[in-house]
């Protein structure tokens, strides 16, 4: 009996760390959300400058993901993915509680590559390209050239 509570203890704190660790590697989700909150118009110019789209597919994003931040993340896995953005959406909604590591992988992003690295580092919006460490974004990755 001692053996098997200190096997859920062991268990437990296992699960525990795990989930913690994951949901560490998007931290940076927390912060974006902040300055969506903050000023929601400039996240929505910055969503269409980055991603070349307009208010109407802006609106359609945003009206389905539970925060802000999402639609970023939305849309640079689409971007990634090389997938439409309302099948990234159809994912993210099956995919519901997994995080966007799994999603990531479900769409083809491989663990350990250079996207998914990418991801966990941060976004590119507000001036800095945080994803790559490169600054101007221009990297292989984006789907049409400047």
């Amino acid at each position: 009996m001692k053996a098997l509570k200190m096997m859920l203890t062991g268990l437990m704190v296992f699960l525990f760390v795990s989930s913690t660790a994951l949901a560490g590697d998007f931290d940076w989700l927390k912060d974006l959300n902040i300055k969506a909150e903050v000023d929601p118009a400039g996240f929505r110019a910055q969503l269409a400058v980055r991603f070349k789209i307009g208010n109407a597919e802006i609106n359609t994003i945003i009206s389905n993901m539970k925060k802000p931040a999402d639609a970023y993340m939305v849309l640079r896995l689409g971007e990634m993915s090389h997938q439409p953005t309302d099948h990234v959406i159809k994912q993210y909604r099956s995919g519901k509680g997994q995080g966007w590591g799994v999603l990531a992988k479900s769409l083809g992003i491989k663990p350990g590559s250079k996207e998914f690295h990418a991801l966990k580092r941060g976004h590119d919006l507000y001036g800095s390209d945080i994803s790559t460490g490169k600054g101007s974004g221009k990297g292989k990755g984006r789907k049409h050239t400047v």
